[in-house]
């Protein structure tokens, strides 16, 4: 998993992800599917990406008693996605159960999925985290809380804001995933995000996957918006 571009997929048919994919037919891409368009397609979405030799994290964020993530991990390592993603605050049991239930599903000869960990969403501000959450520490201090629950418990990494990248690099190693929503372009509306940074600051913040969505799939021109972004990541253009 080279490639540090996620593309979130956030349509709602395959027929638009038919016709958004269309101008990247010789590209494979690594695409984020998330509940908004499984709970419409199911897995008949996966085969037609995985046909189109895209890449694919399915963004389902499990969070549940242990034995139903378990039994719910088992049946997705099956559909050959790459990147799988539970809810950090299930607790270390639950996160060993999906490892398990991945572990026992993949198909002999196969590599099992990545798996990381939400820990707080990009949506989530401190006044949030603090007033509707009732959890009494500093945005940080949980989210670094929760990436050294994922790592003790096994998983590959968290997803997490990449303003918080520096402080898990520190504490859980380099070699830890560490998959960063809320990137927008400079010049983009925030919408529903909060913790937001451009694709050239997450890259010097150290992350290892962005994941954007909006920024490109509502973009008049979607493959020039991807070019643009190649262009941020390396510092080639900044807004």
């Amino acid at each position: 998993m080279n490639d540090p571009f996620i593309v979130a997929l956030d349509f709602s048919s395959s027929e638009e992800v038919r016709t958004f994919l269309q101008p990247f037919s010789h590209t494979s891409l690594f695409v984020k599917v998330g509940m908004e368009l499984y709970y419409q397609e199911g897995p008949s979405i996966l085969y037609m990406l995985k046909e189109k030799n895209h890449r694919i994290f399915l963004d389902l964020k499990l969070h549940d008693i242990p034995n139903t993530v378990k039994q719910a991990m088992k049946g997705l390592a099956r559909l050959g996605v790459d990147l799988v993603n539970v809810h950090a605050a299930g607790g270390t049991v639950m996160m060993e159960a999906a490892l398990e239930g991945l572990e026992a599903g993949t198909p002999s000869g196969a590599r099992r999925p990545h798996c990381v960990a939400v820990t707080q969403l990009t949506s989530t501000s401190e006044q949030m985290l603090c007033d509707e959450l009732w959890i009494g520490r500093p945005m940080e201090e949980t989210v670094l809380h929760y990436a050294s629950l994922s790592k003790q418990s096994g998983l590959d990494g968290v997803v997490c804001s990449a303003k918080e990248v520096p402080l898990i690099r520190k504490h859980c190693g380099e070699a830890f995933l560490t998959v960063t929503p809320g990137i927008r372009f400079a010049d983009d509306e925030k919408n529903d995000q909060v913790r937001v940074v451009t694709p050239y600051e997450a890259k010097k913040l150290g992350a290892s996957y962005i994941v954007i969505g909006r920024s490109i799939t509502r973009a008049a021109n979607p493959s020039a918006a991807y070019e643009r972004l190649q262009r941020e990541w390396n510092g080639e253009e900044t807004v």
